[in-house]
């Protein structure tokens, strides 16, 4: 058997090594575009589903396009307001993709996106996106007030590792659908958000869904995280609909 010195297999080592990480390095580099292209693609589906549009998207010849194109059909506005609802000059779009960042910093300091959804008959709809923490990491998801800047036009939601059958319940239609119609205003026109009740929301309460059963803190995470993002658009919506 032909032996190697310890040099030969630290020099051959080091070489693999290296030939390993470049190629790795080249493959990540090839992909970033691609994997950015999809995230933007999944962002605007998700604005577009706050609303009830692209749910045939799966079944588009091109996703991405047609996606691209329902996004510019009927997306007619997007832009940015700080804590107090003046205008900032920044693009809505890049402001979501890194929502992370922005939750992150106090709310007064915070960058708050807004899309505005047109219907074919001029009425408008306000897509806002909210992220948060879950029981066992990142929750986030859109929702969409009717012209009335009160009522819940529609959510989504969607969650990165909650339980399964449990707090992994939040993407789910039934656990979505019963925001719609909700309001984020009480009669004095203070801001009391969405309560998700354990045990059950009482019908007639316009500000209380059902929590999902056995995934308690995954509900109340996303009650909590609806209350953290949207409480900056506040100043802003009682702005739009005194106008």
């Amino acid at each position: 058997m032909r032996s190697f010195s310890n040099t030969y297999i630290f020099v051959f080592s080091l070489i693999m090594v290296t030939i390993v990480a470049v190629l790795l390095s080249f493959v990540a580099t090839q992909l970033k575009p691609i994997q950015e292209m999809n995230v933007q693609i999944e962002k605007k589906q998700d604005v577009l589903r706050s609303v009830g549009q692209a749910e045939n998207a799966a079944e588009a010849e091109d996703k991405n396009t047609y996606i691209n194109e329902e996004f510019a059909r009927y997306i007619t506005d997007s832009y940015v307001i700080d804590f107090a609802g003046n205008m900032v000059e920044t693009d809505a779009f890049e402001v979501m993709l890194n929502l992370t960042v922005e939750i992150r910093k106090p709310r007064e300091e915070r960058n708050y996106p807004v899309f505005v959804y047109s219907e074919t008959d001029g009425s408008k709809k306000y897509v806002v996106p909210v992220r948060g923490k879950g029981l066992w990491g990142p929750i986030w998801g859109y929702v969409a007030l009717e012209e009335d800047l009160n009522t819940i036009a529609g959510a989504v939601f969607d969650h990165k590792g909650e339980t399964p059958g449990l707090g992994a319940e939040i993407n789910t239609g039934w656990f979505q659908e019963p925001f719609t119609g909700k309001t984020i205003f009480n009669e004095a026109g203070e801001f009391v958000s969405v309560e998700v009740v354990k045990g059950g929301a009482d019908p007639s309460n316009i500000h209380q869904v059902d929590a999902i059963s056995g995934g308690t803190i995954t509900s109340k995470a996303l009650e909590a995280m609806i209350i953290d993002c949207m409480t900056g658009y506040v100043a802003h919506f009682k702005e739009l609909a005194n106008n």
